[in-house]
């Protein structure tokens, strides 16, 4: 249990508070509208439909005001470099800002299927509740449907079509908008829509303008009225004298007054939206900077590595930032991880060509081509960043864990770079004393461009005498046929690998984590141990549920910390 509190904990009291706050909203407003005497009569004509609707409508404003926190990248950034003294659970937290986001997203569909279904009831009630004509003079009903302005009906004709009535209202169109722009939000946002189509979501993504807009006119015609003068009309004893309000049989009866409820939205959304633009506005003269392709290179597995630099530009090791080639699209904007390291003299990224816009920008850098290119000849790139990652706190922990799948190795080329920079500066003092890496890949292909690093880093390390800082294990999943694997088996007794050209010999299948986690936890008795990882979410969770399971529950033990990259 002592594990799980130290690695699940704070997330866990976080969506606490997150969700008690939602439930503690609707709870108060619920009864404020049911019970309050000043919405009696508004009650009487749509009885649950008000307190549902307007409770619904009050936890709507607390998740739009927090769904965009999570995405002010520079805030988060800011958040983590002035934090560095806060106890790494909390740090970890700010790596979840995706994946709170999308929590926040799916409270809010919740929210908004309440407050649609609650007013589709109220509209037709009104529409019910205007009866001026009613035979039955003593109807409530009647009274108040007489009522001139202030009105407490919004519907002013009999016998109307409730579809109609609610497209007559500001609060049914801009109702209607804001649905459509979170059913289109929403739905391009799947993992699929992402991978496959990613212009798809990075333009629907963009309609959260509207929707906001939207959000903040909803109320201004103040629908939902309520009553002012309870003080001298008490609606509970009145509503049962209804022919009889202001006559001389009923002195204390006077004609109720009703006054539209002000609109609360752009208050709840304000801070927010202030600090949203502030970042965009940063993000935008950010990337209007110039940038200097130095250097186009080529790799296997179709990646290409681009070397740049920019004035003024300053890193972390492991931080990504957003490229955008405009010769390729003038709106789109990609995340990459940053493969140089801070102390080297220029800043890379590994592209991996898998679609329209990374094969453009391949072309357009002319990738190719064998002849060293003039930098007056390579296309225009904007840069936005670098942005924080969990990789910045690898020096936090005295054994780091190292695991990608993939292309995901690419934070980790900047990281190990850095750790063995630091390592050797006689002035920089860190407890860092170990690092596992393990890089799982799909084919033979995608050792080739990571290769020249590592052998570089095993060369050093063995001429200084640090052989054992770094243990990695590269392992092979699939990729290999008949001939290659007898070739494999000649090799067997090389010095080197037959396949990286590395010393350490290249693993086949998949990795057993649980002896993996197993053996570290024994040789790093008492030890806080961080582990990194970038890939897929399936390995994710895996390595999630090992540092759980792995984690001593006392104080005295070995303790895994889970970091994952997001972008």
């Amino acid at each position: 249990m002592g594990n799980w509190v130290v690695n699940e904990g704070p997330k866990y009291l976080w969506l606490f508070l997150f969700f008690g706050t939602n439930i503690g909203l609707f709870v108060g407003y619920f009864f404020h509208y049911y019970k309050e005497l000043q919405y009696y009569y508004v009650g009487q004509i749509i009885g649950f439909g008000l307190p549902f609707a307007r409770a619904a409508a009050a936890c709507l404003n607390f998740d739009c005001m927090m769904i965009l926190f999570p995405v002010c990248r520079n805030l988060i950034s800011y958040l983590r470099k002035s934090c560095k003294c806060c106890r790494r659970n909390f740090l970890r937290l700010l790596d979840k800002n995706i994946t709170f986001h999308k929590c926040v997203a799916y409270v809010i569909c919740f929210w908004s299927a309440v407050h649609t279904v609650a007013h589709l009831f109220n509209v037709e009630l009104f529409v019910n509740g205007y009866d001026p004509l009613s035979a039955n003079d003593t109807s409530l009903f009647t009274t108040l449907s007489n009522l001139e302005d202030p009105w407490v009906n919004p519907v002013r004709t009999a016998n109307s079509n409730s579809i109609l009535e609610a497209l007559k209202l500001i609060p049914g169109v801009t109702g209607v908008i804001i649905t459509i722009a979170l059913i289109l939000i929403v739905t391009s946002s799947t993992e699929v829509i992402r991978h496959y189509y990613f212009e798809l979501f990075w333009y629907t993504h963009h309609i959260f303008v509207i929707f906001f807009i939207a959000l903040v006119i909803h109320g201004i015609q103040g629908v939902i009225r309520n009553q002012v003068n309870f003080d001298v009309h008490n609606p509970i004893t009145c509503s049962k004298f209804p022919t009889q309000w202001n006559s001389s049989e009923r002195p204390e009866c006077p004609l109720p007054v009703f006054t539209p409820a002000t609109a609360a939205s752009w208050k709840w959304v304000l801070a927010p939206v202030i600090v949203y633009v502030l970042e965009r506005c940063i993000r935008f003269w950010r990337s209007q900077q110039k940038v200097v392709i130095t250097k186009v290179v080529k790799h296997p597995s179709k990646v290409i590595e681009l070397q740049m630099k920019k004035k003024g530009f300053s890193m972390e090791a492991g931080q990504y930032v957003f490229v955008q080639c405009p010769s390729v699209s003038m709106l789109e904007w990609h995340p990459f991880t940053l493969t140089s390291a801070p102390e080297e003299d220029y800043f890379s990224v590994h592209i991996r060509l898998v679609g329209d816009w990374t094969n453009g920008v391949a072309k357009a850098c002319r990738a190719d081509e064998t002849d060293f290119q003039d930098a007056w000849k390579l296309p225009k790139l904007a840069i936005d960043g670098p942005f924080g990652t969990a990789t910045e706190d690898v020096f936090r922990y005295q054994v780091d864990v190292f695991v990608a799948a993939g292309i995901g190795v690419t934070p980790f080329a900047s990281v190990l770079k850095h750790i063995w920079y630091r390592c050797n500066n006689p002035d920089f003092e860190t407890k860092l004393r170990k690092v596992y890496f393990y890089w799982i890949c799909p084919d033979t292909n995608a050792f080739e461009w990571f290769a020249d690093l590592l052998q570089s880093l095993e060369s050093q390390m063995i001429e200084q005498g640090k052989a054992d800082f770094l243990d990695y294990n590269i392992c092979l999943t699939r990729g290999w046929d008949a001939n290659q694997a007898k070739n494999i088996i000649l090799h067997e007794d090389d010095a080197e690998d037959v396949v990286t050209g590395l010393q350490r010999k290249t693993q086949y299948g998949r990795p057993n984590w649980e002896q993996i986690f197993s053996s570290i936890a024994e040789a790093h008795a008492g030890v806080s141990v961080g582990v990194f990882f970038c890939g897929p979410k399936g390995l994710s969770s895996t390595l999630h549920k090992m540092c759980n399971q792995h984690s001593a529950p006392d104080t005295r033990g070995t303790h895994f910390f889970y970091n994952k990259e997001n972008f």
